[in-house]
């Protein structure tokens, strides 16, 4: 099994969200998945501008980063992203990512797989980040295991124990991807959320001709 952890802090080897994305991937590692790390901010990621042009062709016109990162996530059984709290928010890098996978939603493109989340904060919200990255991976179509949400409060050493939280997650990723674990909850989510897009796509068949297709093709699909 593939597992791709993507840290969104700028903060480079300082980050303590890294931290955390490192011990989930570890722990998945010990479980026996095949795993990397991506360091988001070390890639250029361009801002969205809104064209649709991967809804009518499957590809984006921004020549950047993103395409082989993308590959990547496409290609995995389960991701981790992990991003700290900025104004009640992910980073500005996480979420310029996450504004350039229009496709991915409307294709449900991360259907079968499975992914979980870690956020760190100064004071607050660590858990509220966690919550909405989760949330994501779920409009992608994955399924979530859980996450981890740490607030620092200053004192750095508050990293240590989640440390081995984070390890354990990763090992209960590696073992739900293994087991092929479902959710009655997210399998719920997963049909309304299939039946919405396949909406939306035939209501711009007549532009949107790469998803039409695609849905045409899934329909097909035993």
């Amino acid at each position: 099994m593939k597992i791709l952890g993507i840290n969104g802090s700028p903060r480079g080897s300082r980050s303590q969200t890294l931290r955390l994305v490192r011990a989930v991937l570890d722990g998945a590692a010990s479980a026996g998945a095949d795993v990397e790390l991506v360091d988001l901010c070390k890639l250029r990621i361009e801002y969205c501008n809104g064209c649709l042009v991967c809804c009518e062709r499957g590809e984006c016109v921004r020549d950047d980063d993103f395409a082989g990162l993308y590959r990547k996530m496409l290609a995995s059984d389960g991701i981790v992203l992990g991003s700290p709290n900025y104004i009640d928010s992910v980073t500005a890098q996480t979420k310029t990512l996450l504004d350039r996978m229009a496709d991915a939603i409307h294709c449900q493109l991360f259907t079968g797989k499975y992914g979980c989340a870690v956020a760190t904060a100064g004071g607050s919200g660590a858990d509220e980040i966690v919550a909405y990255l989760n949330r994501v991976l779920q409009t992608l179509g994955a399924n979530t295991v859980g996450g981890l949400g740490v607030v620092l409060g200053g004192d750095p050493e508050t990293i240590v124990p989640a440390e081995g939280k984070a390890y354990q997650l990763g090992r209960r990723l590696a073992g739900a991807i293994e087991r092929k674990e479902t959710y009655p909850e997210q399998e719920q989510l997963h049909a309304a959320m299939r039946e919405r897009m396949q909406g939306l796509v035939l209501a711009n068949k007549d532009r949107w001709h790469h998803e039409y297709d695609y849905w045409q093709t899934a329909a097909r699909t035993p």
